[in-house]
């Protein structure tokens, strides 16, 4: 009785694991769109044997037939692995009262003895077809097909914006018969940033949709969102498309009964164009506020400190992550100050965005880092980061709370460098003898006049080495003395890190990689005036270094060939059609301008 017992337990327990193991899915399947009058399936599909399926009333919807059971078997193996799938499906067959857009609530189904609940559905029913047969047969071509039947249309969601507020712009594809996209020519979209939409992976999708009274099948062939980088009205070129499409063999002659039965069809090569497309773009309103980081969109800032409390030479860190929708892959990172007695270095900056039809949305996390010499308490004062939201045509500010900090002393602070002596004295120890024995043979006699002591070149050998010393420590204490000047080590060492990028952008320049080339040179051009002017990079703008390089008596000559590079730089990071003598040609003006700013600024 008890192994009857346990085995039942067996078979209960494997049951309900198996239940368990078992993902049901219930499903409802329909058309997005669908035509009045016409018929199309509502299909109730589950992946488990099922039974009392429940539907709500369609008031919508004349229910024609249904609902039709059906079952189908799969089984699949991989790796010498066995799987098997059933799946039943209960299928309805419905026609569009009028037009509309409607729901389909959810149904209900019971699996051993469980309910399951579907997902509603949305169908929009279009109006039927207003163009007439006749009409649309007297407007065909030579190739058999109107622009009626077969257009392509690049729709702009707006024709008015300001700069750096992003527009989607989709290219759609209205058709009536089957058709094969062959070779695309799409706008250049000059004047904008462009960042394109991903289109599924796995073939593009098709909706129905009612266009100037005529239902077609469309298709996204390409959507991009486009920042505008300037004001002023821009223009969107058209673009050519080919597409082969198939048309009805009117000319064929039916020889049989079969010919009605099956249509002769053949490929007709069509050319597409889109018009072009005037955008009218707004500058942003005067008055931007401090800590403006180029910014148009809607967002929100947060920032953390690794520690308020630390020891000295121990590095502390400040993160600050903007969120939200907008130019986030141009806006610039916020300024964050730290105390004079700490060592700053450049931010790590990771982007995590995604491109949708509703804008780019995601966040920017920026990382500073910075390592306090000295103990005392600090302050590190609010983080600020300003934007313009385009929807209430204002400018807004965020700001962080301030951070105080505690540093304490750490090993060795205060400490006067030490100054090790290495000499080593070795004593003479006598091994089981009182006295040591002078040595009478083998003695060689030397002539006083070979003798090295006390001769000229003995003196020299003491005099010269103390000379070379004390020009030696001289100019030891010359050098311990500037590099004590940060600025000036900055601004004598400007040059050799400007030519030390300038080199890497060159080896980017042989691998054809014009995104980077174009960031080395933008990178090399901001370094070189940060150290040159010793500003933080952060604090420099194009006025300010303007400003600052007519204080050194620049020319403004020279001033405009270095703004004229780092504008070129910028606009062509976001818009690499640049060809290669170009890139050529800017690396050569970066070069000769840097060497024309050292031959100015001597110092």
């Amino acid at each position: 009785m008890r192994r009857i017992l346990f085995l039942f337990s067996l078979i209960v327990v494997a049951g309900l694991s198996g239940l368990k193991a078992q993902d049901v899915e219930f499903k409802a399947i329909a058309p997005e769109a669908v035509v009045v009058g016409q018929q199309f399936r509502l299909t109730f599909s589950v992946n488990a044997e099922a039974k009392d399926l429940r539907v709500q009333e369609l008031p919508d919807f004349d229910v024609l037939m249904g609902p039709t059971p059906s079952q189908s078997h799969s089984t699949v193996i991989t790796n010498g692995k066995r799987t098997s799938e059933t799946n039943y499906s209960f299928t309805y067959i419905l026609m569009a009262k009028k037009e509309g857009t409607f729901n389909i609530p959810p149904a209900t189904i019971k699996v051993k003895n469980a309910n399951y609940t579907s997902n509603a559905l949305v169908v929009k029913v279009l109006p039927e077809d207003k163009a007439s047969e006749a009409a649309n047969q007297n407007a065909q071509g030579a190739t058999g097909i109107s622009d009626k039947d077969l257009f392509m249309r690049m729709i702009v969601s707006k024709r008015k914006i300001y700069e750096q507020e992003s527009i989607l712009v989709t290219f759609k594809l209205y058709f009536l018969s089957s058709v094969t996209p062959q070779n695309f020519k799409f706008p250049t979209f000059e004047g904008f940033l462009v960042q394109e939409i991903e289109q599924p992976q796995n073939g593009i999708p098709t909706k129905m949709e009612n266009y100037n009274g005529r239902n077609y099948q469309t298709a996204v062939m390409k959507e991009v969102l486009l920042f505008p980088q300037r004001s002023g009205n821009l223009t969107i070129e058209g673009g050519k498309y080919e597409i082969v499409a198939q048309v009805r063999n009117t000319n064929q002659r039916r020889q049989s009964f079969f010919d009605d039965f099956f249509d002769m069809y053949r490929d007709v090569k069509v050319t597409l164009t889109t018009a072009p497309a005037t955008i009218e773009v707004k500058p942003l309103p005067s008055g931007k506020p401090a800590g403006y980081g180029n910014a148009v969109g809607n967002f929100t800032m947060t920032s953390s400190i690794s520690a308020t409390e630390v020891k000295a030479n121990e590095a502390v860190t400040i993160t600050v992550k903007i969120n939200g929708t907008g130019n986030l892959r141009v806006i610039k990172n916020p300024e964050v100050v730290f105390p004079n007695d700490f060592d700053v270095f450049d931010p790590n900056v990771s982007l995590n965005a995604k491109n949708s039809t509703s804008g780019v949305n995601g966040s920017k996390t920026i990382e500073y880092m910075a390592i306090p010499r000295y103990g005392g308490e600090f302050e590190i004062p609010a983080i600020t980061f300003s934007y313009f939201d385009p929807k209430t045509e204002t400018y807004k500010t965020i700001q962080s709370e301030p951070y105080k900090l505690q540093v304490e002393k750490g090993e060795g602070e205060g400490n006067a460098p030490v100054v090790s002596n290495f000499t080593n004295r070795e004593s003479v120890r006598v091994l089981g003898q009182d006295i040591r024995y002078l040595k009478v043979k083998g003695i060689n006699f030397v002539s006083n006049e070979e003798i090295f002591f006390g001769s000229f070149l003995y003196y020299m050998a003491y005099l010269i080495p103390t000379i070379l010393f004390i020009i030696f420590f001289f100019i030891y204490r010359k050098q311990v003395k500037e590099n004590a000047n940060i600025a000036l080590v900055r601004t004598k060492k400007a040059n050799k890190m400007a030519v030390r990028r300038l080199k890497n952008a060159g080896r980017l320049l042989k691998d054809n990689k014009k995104e980077e080339f174009y960031e080395e040179v933008s990178r090399a051009l901001w370094g070189y005036l940060s150290d040159k002017l010793n500003m933080p990079q952060a604090k420099l703008t194009k006025d300010n270094v303007e400003t600052e390089l007519l204080k050194y008596g620049v020319n403004e000559e020279l001033i405009k060939e270095f703004l004229d590079i780092l504008n070129t730089c910028e606009f062509a990071r976001y818009a690499p059609s640049q060809a290669s003598d170009a890139m050529d040609q800017l690396y050569t003006l970066t070069a000769d301008a840097i060497g024309k700013m050292e031959n100015t600024i001597k110092k």
